[in-house]
């Protein structure tokens, strides 16, 4: 079963205290913490608009760079504020990339409004369409935003499954088309699916 400390929604209020107070290790301490969530946000957009054409974690980088230097203005407090404020840099940074592969001219602030409901819309499919049913106690005392749990869950995973997994649900393709990405048959895609799911829950503390 996963255990995660009770402690948890207080230290990272400690850690934006510090964080925002010009701490350095407190806030790397902070930003590590969402390497998988925003990672696999990254790789959702990715995927839909510009495969293979660039890397997801170069694009978290940046993300974190510009979030280090706007930390002074964030005001926020919880850890859901702060993951809204990363993924609108997150936006930004992809609206960026999307400017080189596109050809366009300029910033676009419509894009990077599209982009930040499209963010949203995957970190609320990790919140509550995988991840509800297979929240524990534990999750619930802490009070950490389940859809950073379960980015972390899905970062341990073989790299087949979790791919099954962010194509088939957050990309929302259909398994026929995942089949074709993966190299595969659809029914062994399916058959794959199923292990994954298996293994996600049971690393999140449900049954197999």
């Amino acid at each position: 079963m996963m255990v995660i400390d009770e402690r948890m929604s207080f230290d990272i209020q400690v850690l934006l205290r510090e964080a925002r107070g010009g701490d350095e290790a407190a806030l790397g301490k902070l930003f590590e913490r969402y390497v998988s969530y925003l990672t696999i946000l990254a790789r959702v957009q990715i995927g839909r608009r510009i495969q293979g054409k660039v890397d997801a974690g170069d694009i978290v980088q940046e993300t974190f760079l510009e979030a280090h230097r706007q930390i002074g203005q964030f005001r926020g407090n919880s850890e859901g504020e702060l993951l809204s404020w990363l993924r609108r840099i997150l936006a930004g940074q992809l609206a960026l990339v999307l400017r080189r592969y596109v050809s366009t001219k300029g910033r676009d602030v419509r894009i990077e409004r599209e982009l930040a409901a499209q963010l949203d819309q995957s970190s609320q499919a990790l919140d509550g369409g995988l991840v509800a049913s297979y929240s524990t106690p534990s999750q619930h005392a802490a009070r950490r935003e389940q859809a950073v749990l379960l980015a972390e869950a899905l970062d341990k995973l073989p790299a087949d499954y979790r791919e099954v997994i962010i194509q088939r649900h957050l990309e929302g393709l259909p398994f026929a088309q995942v089949a074709e990405r993966m190299g595969r048959s659809e029914d062994a895609v399916q058959k794959l699916w199923v292990r994954a799911l298996a293994s996600l829950r049971r690393s999140l503390g449900g049954e197999s």
